[in-house]
């Protein structure tokens, strides 16, 4: 099954990330470049810098200018992000290039790859609900708060992971087939974002 590929490359992009714990330490991505593993790693890269940028942009003593900088830099890792999902996708319409959909086949709400980028997400809520959930320094009541919600984040994972299983056997069955939209963001193309291209008369 796919997830059971997936989930543990994650976790292992996210392990490898608190090594150093620092958004700017350069990937090392040990996957053939141009495999799925290589993709999926690369993936869940972006996603966890980007988990933090996050959390340091809600600093309430941050610097207004370093916020802006950082506010457009996460605005740039979207976009990466955005990017690397449609990779993902374009790599199983070419591995189901040859299948031929049954007349009575379905078109799934999202693109595989769209349901790998919310597994990706939830293996860094595990792993940071996890670590609240046993952090020494924390009171009981919030260790045993964080450890309901990282139950239910775990029975999410297990829905959320043979949801896509079923989707990917079914669009290899022909029972559902895959149309992958561009998602065509606005905000950083200066010929679309009225803000950007009214700047460069």
């Amino acid at each position: 099954m796919f997830s059971a590929i997936a989930f543990p490359i994650f976790e292992q992009s996210i392990r490898n990330y608190h090594v150093n714990d620092h958004v700017d330490h350069p990937i090392d991505n040990p996957f053939t470049k141009g495999s799925i593993e290589h993709l999926l790693y690369h993936k869940n890269w972006i996603d966890t810098v980007q988990w933090h940028l996050e959390d340091i942009i809600r600093d309430p003593n941050i610097d207004p200018v370093a916020a802006l900088a950082l506010k457009r830099r996460i605005d740039s890792s979207n976009q990466e992000r955005t990017d690397m999902v449609e990779y993902i996708d374009s790599y199983f319409l070419q591995k189901y290039a040859g299948v031929v959909p049954n007349a009575s086949a379905k078109i799934n709400s999202e693109s595989p790859a769209w349901a790998i980028d919310r597994l990706s997400i939830l293996a860094l809520k595990i792993y940071h609900m996890h670590e609240e959930a046993t952090r020494p320094n924390a009171s009981e009541e919030h260790r045993a708060a964080c450890q309901k919600k990282l139950d239910v984040l775990l029975e999410q994972r297990h829905d959320l992971s043979t949801s896509i299983d079923d989707l990917l056997t079914d669009i290899e069955k022909g029972d559902k087939y895959m149309k992958v939209y561009k998602q065509m963001k606005m905000y950083n193309d200066e010929s679309l974002n009225p803000v950007l291209y009214q700047n460069k008369k």
